[in-house]
């Protein structure tokens, strides 16, 4: 695994123009441009134009200008709109769907040498490309699709629902993009782009070889997220995310309560889900204020003074970046990326643990000295290697790799 050990090899340069393709297609259901995926879908696909190796890219929607509208076909107004009513899982499907259709009948006109695709979009665009012996990589967004479990190629539930499905009458069930179809993918690619240490965990644990897995991370804009003034009369810990149950907000909320700190308030910055409404309305104590959703996050995390993310499953949380960018000590999990080096730039603790996190929070909240240092390592090693030009650099070896191997 020491090829997948962080300060090893997210410093890494870029390859020769010569060792790259030169006619790359870049597909993905995200946008080019935003928040969340469609801003990693930005990053790398910023990659291949500045390496002057882009050809094209299919995305739905644009919201930049740093790549040329000429190398970017929008499928925003796609016949998909139509089922723009569908349960979002179902419409995601479907979208998913209609850029893998577009993608293969591209390659399929024979004037690319690479393809750069992402996980459960791509099935049919992989075969095109093994047909016309095109080299390629997927990207993966979270884990393997058994998420480190041992899981035979089809599950007792799969199995049943294939066995109930009624065909075309069950054609909205038909369109969510299930696991064999995405083991599928795995196989075809050359090279998959592994997010963190823990999503090349998943894929090890299923059997695939190490060396098909390629390490990319995530990064970050240290100007944009840079470190500002913490507070010296109140401890102020943050945290931004969607408000999930998968993501440790119920943990984080009984281990404040229980904790019950003075001169101490902990910020929630994110979307409410549905499912987190009674625990906020159970547990949460008057210093807990919830922000909603922000669109300046980096000011939210610049009068702070720790960030805490204990999330269970993530492929990297691009979040914890921007806090060590902020020069904040962490407390998050191995299962939310590699921001964090243990007793360096923060802790990391078990996922689920409300001990662990209640231990750790008091930990922050009485070594302020302590963790301030900790805030000042980790912003050193973003710069050293965690932006995003470190992580498109890591593309474009990963494009490398798939070409040697073709």
């Amino acid at each position: 695994m020491d090829r997948f050990e962080p300060d090893a090899v997210l410093a890494s340069t870029a390859p020769d123009r010569a060792a790259l393709p030169q006619r790359l297609l870049y597909a993905t259901s995200a946008g080019i441009g935003g928040t969340g995926l469609d801003s990693t879908s930005l990053e790398g696909a910023l990659a291949s134009h500045k390496a002057g190796i882009l050809r094209r890219t299919l995305a739905f929607g644009v919201g930049t200008k740093a790549i040329p509208r000429g190398r970017i076909h929008s499928l925003n107004w796609h016949p998909v709109r139509l089922l723009s009513w569908l349960k979002s899982d179902e419409y995601y499907a479907a979208k998913k769907r209609y850029v893998d259709t577009v993608a293969a009948l591209t390659l399929r006109t024979g004037s690319y040498d690479a393809f750069h695709g992402w996980s459960g979009d791509c099935f049919r665009s992989l075969v095109e490309a093994r047909l016309k012996g095109v080299p390629t990589v997927i990207d993966i967004p979270t884990w393997h699709r058994n998420k480190g479990a041992d899981k035979t190629g089809e599950t007792r539930s799969e199995r049943e629902a294939r066995q109930a499905n009624r065909g075309w009458r069950d054609w909205r069930k038909n369109l969510i993009i299930d696991r064999p179809r995405m083991l599928a993918e795995y196989d075809l690619a050359d090279v998959i782009l592994v997010p963190s240490r823990k999503a090349a965990e998943t894929f090890l644990a299923a059997g695939i070889p190490e060396s098909k897995l390629h390490y990319v991370a995530r990064g970050v804009d240290p100007s944009r997220y840079s470190p500002g003034e913490p507070p010296t009369d109140v401890f102020r810990l943050i945290f931004v995310g969607a408000l999930i149950k998968r993501k440790g907000v119920h943990h984080l909320l009984a281990a404040w309560r229980k904790l019950n700190l003075k001169n101490a308030e902990l910020l929630l910055v994110g979307t409410l889900h549905e499912e987190m409404k009674p625990f906020m309305a159970e547990m949460a104590t008057a210093n807990v204020k919830h922000l909603g959703f922000s669109s300046r996050v980096q000011d939210e995390l610049r009068r702070s003074s720790a960030f805490v993310f204990p999330s269970e499953c993530e492929g990297f949380a691009k979040v914890t970046l921007e806090a060590a960018a902020c020069a904040l000590p962490i407390i998050t999990t191995a299962e939310s990326g590699d921001a964090v080096a243990h007793g360096e730039n923060g802790w990391l603790i078990p996922p689920n643990d409300e001990d662990a996190l209640a231990a750790a929070i008091q930990h922050f909240h009485t070594h302020r000295d302590e963790i301030a240092a900790m805030g000042r390592n980790g912003r050193q090693r973003v710069l050293r290697c965690l932006t995003w030009d470190h992580y498109r650099s890591r593309v474009l070896r990963g494009y490398a790799l798939a070409k040697s191997r073709v």
